[in-house]
């Protein structure tokens, strides 16, 4: 509880400085060390607020002149942040938390805006989705009762490994948060996910189901071949699956984990150090790219959906990308309903990266071999910190509340970097990041305290 103090009187400290400054004196600040950068994104919608701060010139407002640049994955778009080749880019919410702690690459990554809530989908087979039904309960209407929980593949899964095959599963990146949700709801069906270990990355150890990486573009097809038999990815590729009749998605992100944070905009350490001012301007252009795609309850969202199609962004039909963005999805095909928080990218405080988020990432990794042995909660909270700035999001919003560009109500000013212990899983576990130990302990499947990977088994240390 030391560290969860000092964290709000930081985040206090910040708050009262920048209120003592004039908008004009923080404006003053933002004497750009650097105004032609390059950005780089994978194809998918939650990369939206980089295109609306292009294509709405609120990159330029900020003196920024911006190139938005797709990356062929996860990994070569964290490389070349590394590098230096990209100044920035939209990351999975894990890439920074597991880049800091060499999970992988090893480099210091930060980040200091979270792109959206929501987002995500998991898709299966439509074989595999001939035997779930079979299962599902329907209501009055014959349709299935949501959300659809993992205890209705159990039967597939455990048919699959008496026929002696593989149930294999696609997900984008080791840290993805696609990673972390396709193995919650796995796990809370009874479905092992597999563990890592310090010798074995595949993440396989142990596993009913078989996860693997597959770039998101690449999912329906790899599905239609065979090669798997359920995948979660975001959005337009779960749509995708039901145009072209080759599967079914059967649960959101939002019912795993309701109101989840999904992608956020990462830069290396090194350069936040070497360009304040730049970073600064960028995530005050980005959040005014939030608040357009989210005012005035998503009027602007089917104009961001021809954004998006456009071959510089995502590159798919308006009609599939339509299909979330505004604020519905499909489930089996002709089972459309409303979902209008699929995508979120500014109410509910969606743009503030909150350190509980980042150690709710940070509880995955432990649970499942990524991160090999226990750490305190103490280690917990200054990874959170250390990766996740708030400050820097509070400096930019404070200048667009003084400049009239949002309104103060829009941030919570007052926060500790907490969120309030959450509730809205799909097995009803609560979460509350200030216990991130006591938190792991609740889960029937998963490591926790001092168990360690010792070959395939686990063990204590």
């Amino acid at each position: 509880m030391k560290t969860f103090k000092s964290f709000k009187s930081v985040l206090a400290g910040a708050v009262v400085a920048l209120s003592a400054m004039s908008g004009s004196a923080l404006a003053d600040m933002l004497d750009l060390e650097k105004e032609e950068l390059k950005f780089g994104f994978i194809k998918l919608t939650d990369m939206a607020p980089l295109a609306i701060a292009y294509e709405k010139g609120f990159f330029e407002d900020e003196g920024l002149y911006v190139t938005l640049e797709p990356q062929a994955n996860w990994k070569v778009l964290l490389d070349r942040v590394i590098d230096g080749e990209l100044d920035g880019a939209h990351m999975l919410a894990g890439q920074p938390l597991g880049a800091t702690i060499g999970f992988g690459t090893q480099a210091h990554i930060i980040t200091a805006f979270s792109m959206d809530l929501n987002g995500n989908g998991i898709t299966v087979s439509n074989d595999v989705w001939a035997e779930m039904k079979k299962h599902i309960p329907t209501d009055a209407d014959g349709k299935p009762v949501h959300p659809i929980k993992a205890d209705y593949l159990k039967p597939v899964v455990e048919k699959f490994k008496a026929e002696g095959k593989p149930f294999n599963m696609g997900m984008v990146f080791p840290v993805s948060t696609h990673n972390y949700e396709l193995r919650y709801w796995l796990a809370a069906g009874g479905i092992h996910p597999g563990f890592y270990s310090k010798t074995d990355i595949s993440g396989q150890i142990q596993g009913d189901a078989l996860l693997s990486v597959t770039p998101p573009p690449q999912m329906p097809a790899t599905l239609e071949a065979g090669t798997i038999s359920g995948y979660c990815v975001g959005e337009p590729w779960n749509q995708q699956a039901v145009f072209k009749g080759i599967g079914v998605p059967v649960v959101t992100d939002y019912e795993i984990w309701k109101n989840n944070p999904e992608k956020v905009f990462g830069v290396s350490n090194e350069w936040a150090e070497k360009y304040p001012n730049t970073h600064t301007a960028v995530v005050k252009a980005l959040i005014r790219a939030a608040k357009w795609l989210d005012e005035n309850n998503n009027a602007n969202r089917p104009e961001a959906v021809k954004i998006l199609a456009k071959s510089a962004y995502v590159g798919a039909d308006v009609e599939v990308i339509a299909n979330s963005m505004t604020g519905t999805f499909e489930y089996e095909k002709g089972d459309k309903r409303d979902v209008p928080d699929f995508n979120v990218f500014y109410r509910y405080f969606a743009t503030y990266p909150y350190y509980s988020d980042a150690i709710w990432y940070l509880t995955q990794m432990r649970r499942w071999g990524q991160i090999p042995e226990g750490k305190t909660d103490e280690w917990f909270f200054e990874t959170a910190k250390k990766v996740y700035r708030p400050d820097i999001y509070l400096k930019a919003a404070k200048m667009l509340v003084d400049e009239g560009q949002v309104a103060k109500e829009d941030f919570p000013w007052d926060t500790d970097g907490f969120r309030d212990p959450q509730t809205h899983f799909i097995d009803n576990v609560s979460y509350d990041g200030h216990q991130p130990n006591a938190y792991l302990e609740k889960f029937g499947i998963g490591l926790k305290g001092a168990q360690v990977i010792k070959g395939t088994e686990v063990a204590a240390k």
